[in-house]
């Protein structure tokens, strides 16, 4: 990749060479088209008056910084979150995909990882004519590529493909919607890539209260705008939306929503009218370019970055209705308003005087993809987890001390997955030896079962 980046900023000197050599031809057309050089750097979702207008643009030297700075940290992100759907869907092989502001292709090079000999057609939808010539550099030479198109826009897209050949096996934007400023305009985009969505749809956003915003709005709206066909195929009967979807027909699994990850629920999100927001971290490590030019004079670099991120995973159709792991709670549960997270701390190690004999327990985030095979373990590949309500998320870095372990879960409160809540549980190794081993190998990010 370093090898790329670097043939990359040499193969623009050779184009800027080659334009200088054309002077007098971009002076005439200067004249003759004054605007013609704004609207080359024109502003990157501003598509006919629509999808945002925000005044970023991406030059030569923007595009090869960004793949430079951001592209190993975007990458990090989109390949743990396509790792977790690929846990909760071990059968799904996607072949055809759309990936919506794919910038450089970092979501493509994460698809490509995580399932290497499943992909066949790759449509690509980037308005900037630089992010897709840097694109095209970073994988040439490269075998074993899908069949790849590139759009300027959802509108090219659907122009230049056949009406039975536009859905999508799987459809994913990662770190584009926060770069649409109108709520308005961002919903028209979902909707437009939930029609383009044959199966499943990723959302991935920087973790930050506006990054959590903009899943949860997401996520809200594509749960909403299903519920609402379905009860309208059905006459606005409730309860014939409900038999319809146990009953697994063609129709449920068309209308039908459900979210695959984080949430084990499709409830309202119990965390968007507080103080926290969902979010997770993964751990990468710097590039030596970064740690060159990210260094303060005369201080030391560390040699890992951690990049928050937030996302949401949905597919069409109904949520299985599978058995819960346990059929009563044995945890305790405390009140809500004990929950207490330090954000500065999630990352750094536990240091307890009464655990300091114990085995120490790593962090997810600091696990990076040359660490396991593929980016799984073998505990992860030996027992996957099902659909059903009965998972709950940990929501930041449990809490060990002694013999009790503090966890902050997202958790589905119906069998059904029809609602949701944020609660403390404590494991105490007294109550349950077996359960407080587990709880003591658990981390931020991880399914806890019910």
């Amino acid at each position: 990749m370093h090898r790329k980046v670097l043939r990359l900023s040499e193969s623009f000197e050779s184009i800027k060479d080659a334009n200088l050599q054309l002077v007098m031809a971009a002076s005439r057309e200067l004249v003759e088209d004054p605007l013609k050089k704004c609207k080359e750097r024109s502003k990157r979702w501003k598509i006919k008056s629509s999808y945002g207008d925000i005044g970023l643009t991406y030059g030569d030297d923007e595009a090869v910084a960004y793949v430079a700075s951001r592209m190993p940290a975007v990458y990090s992100a989109c390949h743990r979150v396509l790792r977790e759907v690929r846990r909760r869907l071990p059968d799904f092989s996607p072949k055809r995909i759309l990936d919506f502001g794919s910038g450089p292709g970092t979501a493509l090079w994460a698809m490509r990882g995580v399932w290497p000999r499943s992909l066949e057609r790759v449509n690509l939808v980037e308005p900037s004519k630089t992010m897709q010539r840097t694109c095209q550099s970073l994988l040439e030479d490269l075998k074993d590529l899908p069949v790849i198109h590139s759009y300027e826009s959802i509108q090219a897209l659907t122009r230049n493909i056949e009406k039975t050949d536009r859905e999508h096996d799987l459809v994913i934007a990662s770190y584009a919607l926060g770069e649409i400023p109108s709520l308005k305009d961002r919903i028209t985009v979902v909707r437009q890539l939930w029609d383009l969505t044959r199966d499943v749809l990723v959302l991935v956003e920087p973790g930050t209260p506006h990054g959590f915003d903009i899943i949860h709005q997401m996520r809200s709206h594509i749960l909403w705008m299903a519920n609402r066909k379905c009860r309208k195929n059905n006459g606005a009967s409730n309860k014939a939306c409900e038999d319809m979807q146990n009953s697994n027909n063609m129709m449920a699994l068309r209308t039908g929503a459900f979210v695959i990850a984080p949430c084990s629920h499709d409830g309202p999100c119990p965390l968007a009218k507080s103080e926290k927001y969902c979010h997770f971290v993964q751990r990468l490590e710097r590039t030596s370019s970064q740690r060159t030019y990210k260094r303060s004079k005369g201080e030391s670099l560390r040699g890992f970055e951690d990049e928050k991120f937030c996302f949401v995973a949905l597919r069409r159709g109904v949520r299985p209705q599978e058995t819960w792991k346990f059929e009563t709670d044995r945890q305790t549960i405390q009140e809500p308003e004990d929950l207490e997270t330090d954000y500065e701390e999630q990352l750094l190690p536990e240091a307890d005087e009464d655990i300091s004999n114990e085995e120490p327990v790593s962090n997810n985030s600091d696990i990076t993809d040359s660490d396991t095979d593929n980016g799984y373990n073998e505990e992860d590949e030996q027992v996957p987890a099902d659909l059903g309500g009965g998972w709950g998320r940990i929501i930041f870095t449990p809490v060990r001390r002694g013999n009790r372990v503090t966890m902050d879960v997202c958790r589905s409160t119906k069998q059904d997955g029809s609602e949701g809540s944020f609660e403390r549980i404590v494991i105490s190794k007294m109550d349950n030896p077996d359960l407080h081993r587990q709880a003591r190998k658990s981390l931020w990010g991880d399914l806890w079962p019910f």
